[in-house]
């Protein structure tokens, strides 16, 4: 009865397993990752449209410099009964049905010779809209990167967890069929065999959570890659820090490089032009406008003129001053100064975050490896004491009891150093987002 049990547990255990177990598996680098985020993340290809818009924006044409060239045409046609009476004394003239018909094209240039500097400093605010939206498609990389990365070490983690908890699945295996000779040659008691059964049992358990946590977490990564990872692939659990660091060196990269605090600048820089293009408003305007045409009219039979035609080439200058506007140009000048002064405290606030942030997130980096090199240490010692129990429970110097808790102790300190790995390298993942040099590592 036992072994039909322990039979069906097994089978249970492999068959969750076989969605991960591949006969080649692909090995996908946190490198490789980044790289099909990087051309398939459905966020970045948004950011890069974006991008692609702000650029059109900034061409010259739509920058206002170019003259507009407009054609138009027309032609009517007139069916008029007239009675037409004479001075000179002759008798009426009756026409019924008289038909007239007129034809006109012309093409109309116009072109802004002076509009008080306004289009220039809307051509510089949209090249600087530009430079702003590249930065928010850096932005959203940084943060795609990130995320991916976080994920991409959650897959690690729990790789290596199921690995562990998989060990000690057989370590407890081990135990039962140790304590079954026990027991049938009379060394122990039926309870020992029981509790190990017991212990089998939570352990299996633990192996299925873990396998769809698993499952779960190469789900989320596919995601964030756009879907391009196959059906069955592995991750690099090998985690190497970048312990040349130094928090000088990175803290003045941040006021350089941290896309926050330039995509502050760029809104400076825009409130500026902005400023500037509504104060255009306050002179006038100068234009030219140039007409070329073609005019016919054929005219009844009462007309003086049969049939007229005539072509010509127009053009002039026109000047437009709006002296007085109501106030709108004065109140958009206003509050235009208002919105840069905004920007340029908000500057100072941003630099004083960003900074906190930086010295917070090193920290905690600093920390995380402390923790990580201290449960690398327990983890010796963990492996050092469960061996020790081993040899004594085969000896039978210590209890079934005894030599789980070791058995536990041993996992849970396995456990505790994956997650202090991970946590220690996406603590550093962060340091390196905030200093604007997360793009600049190859992982």
């Amino acid at each position: 009865m036992r072994l039909k049990q322990n039979f069906i547990l097994g089978l249970i255990v492999i068959t969750i397993s076989l969605p991960l177990i591949g006969l080649a598996q692909e090995v996908v680098k946190p490198s490789e990752a980044i790289t099909l985020a990087l051309e398939n993340n459905y966020g970045i290809k948004i950011a890069n449209n974006n991008v692609e818009v702000a650029e059109n924006n900034k061409g010259i044409l739509n920058s206002g410099y170019l003259p507009t060239l407009t054609g138009n045409a027309a032609a009517t046609f007139n069916r008029d009964n007239i009675t037409a009476e004479f001075s000179n004394g002759n008798p009426p003239a009756v026409l019924n049905g008289a038909e007239s018909s007129r034809y006109n094209a012309n093409i109309n240039l116009n072109y802004t010779i002076f509009d008080g500097l306004g289009r220039r400093y809307d051509y510089k605010r949209l090249k600087e809209e530009y430079n702003l939206s590249a930065l928010q498609a850096r932005e959203t990389i940084e943060n795609t990167v990130t995320q991916l990365l976080t994920v991409y070490y959650d897959v690690a983690r729990r790789s290596e967890n199921l690995k562990s908890l998989k060990e000690t699945l057989d370590i407890s295996n081990d135990r039962l069929t140790r304590s079954e000779y026990q027991f049938d040659y009379g060394q122990n008691t039926k309870l020992d065999v029981l509790n190990a059964e017991v212990d089998i049992n939570n352990d299996s358990i633990n192996i299925i959570n873990a396998e769809q946590g698993l499952v779960n977490a190469k789900r989320d990564l596919n995601f964030v890659t756009g879907n391009t990872l196959d059906s069955e692939f592995v991750v690099d659990t090998t985690v190497t820090f970048l312990l040349q660091l130094n928090k000088d060196e990175l803290l003045n990269k941040v006021y350089g490089n941290n896309v926050t605090l330039i995509q502050n600048e760029k809104n400076i820089a825009i409130n500026e032009f902005t400023l500037k293009a509504n104060k255009s408003g306050y002179l006038p305007t100068v234009g030219l406008v140039g007409t070329y045409g073609w005019n016919e009219n054929n005219n009844n039979a009462a007309s003086f003129v049969a049939v007229s035609t005539n072509t010509g080439l127009s053009a002039g200058l026109n000047l437009s001053w709006n002296l007085f506007d109501g106030g709108g140009t004065v109140t958009r000048v206003k509050n235009a100064r208002i919105n840069l002064e905004n920007q340029k405290l908000q500057k100072e606030q941003l630099k004083l975050d960003v900074e906190r942030n930086f010295n917070n997130a090193w920290d905690d980096y600093q920390n995380k490896l402390k923790i990580f090199q201290v449960q690398e240490d327990n983890i010796k010692t963990a492996k050092n004491n469960f061996v020790r129990t081993q040899e004594k429970f085969k000896l039978g110097q210590v209890t079934s009891i005894e030599f789980r808790q070791a058995q536990l102790n041993l996992l849970t300190a396995e456990l505790s150093r994956n997650q202090a790995k991970y946590d220690a390298k996406l603590a550093e993942v962060l340091v390196l987002q905030i200093s604007g040099e997360l793009l600049n590592i190859q992982f």
